[in-house]
């Protein structure tokens, strides 16, 4: 009896909170507060009303047709992909940015979870950094089979790392082309949403190279695919797969006021994806090639006071010195078109285009300036300045709770300083006591300059007396603080 009380309970107070959402969903619709806006202007007779085909009919007017079904796709694919926990061993609420756009926070919880994709049979996993974020203990669940993993490498720029579990004969995915994949073709989203594993659904890609402003890290790189496959909550790291259950993308976020899917997710590209988890099981570190220039978009009012005739490429804001554009000759306000003949329409194709090349690549670069094109050939630089891979020096400290790391040329150029530590990856710890955070940079330390970050970092650790640290905020402010160590 009491049971049934429960269930009616239950129905009521689903149609009490299903009727008021409805009502405050009818209330910020138009037409409900203003139904004449949108009433016909005149009747439409039914002899012209153009019903929807056939199905057959409309694979024949479509380049990507109808597919029967997704039986073959989600069988090529669901198997690649895993089930990751991901434990802090901390109160791990996270406030981030993902928060809006994923709706992945996990308040008041030691344990959060995503997806992540077989990339080869030995074992490495690509998943997304902020899935693995502040981990201390990482598992990946596959075939009903719990592996610990280790990190081999995240990059926060991207979004991207890569897992490493000891494991043979894993079923690594199938990948494919983001480059050639088309607006409109059919995709299918599989990963693990509300914990739900092995979950597909299917739609299609509605645009690429999407920018939403989410990414992390000193150069963040946003060229997004965006479809409207449902993406949720756990799906994060997750495979975004073609009709033929290729990867194409890697499911990293959605665009939602709930923190449930409403409309559309975003993935990484796979041949951004796979270039980044390549250099990082190679190298440890992505080997990013700059060509030595700050961008911005090209806004309606910038083409009108720069005398454009489109609002296609990018604006070059700032030439950095020394670098591969400044040595071909390139200017602030010249306009990029074109890199290696492939056309550059803004923000998101640019970075997009220069991401699939290393330090050392030679590349052409078409820009226009004052109404005439130019051409002019650049060797890309790597974040240090030169031309070869790149090993970054860092140093990693449970004692001061940070990750010290040298600064990139960029940061050079920027602050107008030689050298210098930078602060990354900040917990607990001694740096955090003395009120430092992440984005500090130590330039000197007791009036010695700090360029090698084991150096900066064993001294801080052993030393006991007066202590005088100099260096700049995030924002660029100098900065000068002595302190009494015991």
């Amino acid at each position: 009896m009491f049971k049934n009380i429960g269930l009616v309970l239950v129905a009521f107070l689903g149609g009490v909170i299903g009727s008021f959402v409805f009502h405050q969903y009818l209330s910020e619709d138009p037409y409900f507060n203003n139904p004449e806006q949108f009433s016909r202007s005149e009747e439409i007779p039914m002899s012209q009303v153009r019903h929807r085909p056939p199905i057959e009919e409309a694979n024949q007017n479509l380049g990507s047709p109808v597919p029967d079904s997704f039986v073959e796709a989600s069988e090529n694919s669901t198997n690649s992909v895993v089930f990751i926990k991901n434990f802090s061993g901390t109160d791990s609420r996270r406030y981030s940015i993902f928060d809006y756009f994923f709706g992945q926070g996990m308040a008041q919880q030691t344990v959060s979870t995503g997806s992540g994709v077989i990339f080869s049979e030995d074992g490495y996993i690509i998943t997304n950094n902020h899935v693995i974020e502040k981990a201390e203990t990482i598992e990946v669940i596959h075939k009903k089979r719990t592996y610990k993993a280790s990190l081999i490498g995240s990059d926060a720029n991207t979004d991207i790392a890569v897992l490493k579990i000891e494991a043979d004969n894993l079923p690594a995915i199938e990948i494919g082309s983001s480059r050639e994949l088309k607006i409109g073709e059919w995709v299918l989203a599989v990963g693990n949403p509300f914990n739900l594993t092995s979950t597909v659904t299917a739609g299609i890609v509605s645009a690429k190279e999407r920018q939403i402003n989410i990414m992390g890290g000193d150069f963040p790189l946003e060229s997004f695919i965006q479809t409207d496959a449902p993406i949720n909550p756990g799906n994060s790291g997750g495979a975004l797969v073609n009709i033929n259950g290729e990867l194409v993308g890697i499911n990293t976020a959605i665009l939602s006021r709930t923190g449930s899917y409403t409309g559309y997710g975003f993935a990484v590209p796979v041949d951004i994806a796979t270039k980044i988890a390549n250099d990082l099981i190679r190298y440890g570190e992505v080997q990013k090639a700059i060509p030595g220039i700050e961008i911005k978009e090209i806004s309606p009012d910038l083409a009108e006071e720069m005398n454009l005739q489109s609002l296609d490429g990018v604006i070059v804001s700032h030439v950095i010195r020394n670098g591969a554009a400044e040595k071909s000759g390139m200017e602030v306000n010249d306009v990029i078109v074109k890199i290696d003949g492939t056309e550059i329409s803004g923000k998101g194709s640019f970075e997009e285009a220069l991401s699939y090349y290393y330090p050392g690549d030679k590349i052409q670069v078409t820009y226009q300036r004052r109404g005439k094109l130019n051409t002019v050939q650049l060797t890309l630089q790597n974040l240090l300045g030169g031309t070869g891979v790149i090993n970054r020096s860092f140093y990693a400290s449970a004692l001061l709770g940070a990750k010290l790391e040298t600064i990139n040329a960029i940061e050079m150029d920027r602050y107008g300083v030689p050298y210098g530590v930078k602060i990354s990856s900040m917990t607990r710890g001694y740096l955090n006591d003395l009120g430092f955070g992440n984005g500090f940079i130590i330039t000197d330390v007791n009036d010695q300059p700090a360029k090698d970050p084991e150096k900066v970092g064993k001294f801080l650790e052993e030393f006991s007396g007066q202590l005088r640290i100099e260096g700049l905020t995030p924002g660029g402010r100098s900065f000068a603080q002595s302190y009494s160590v015991r």
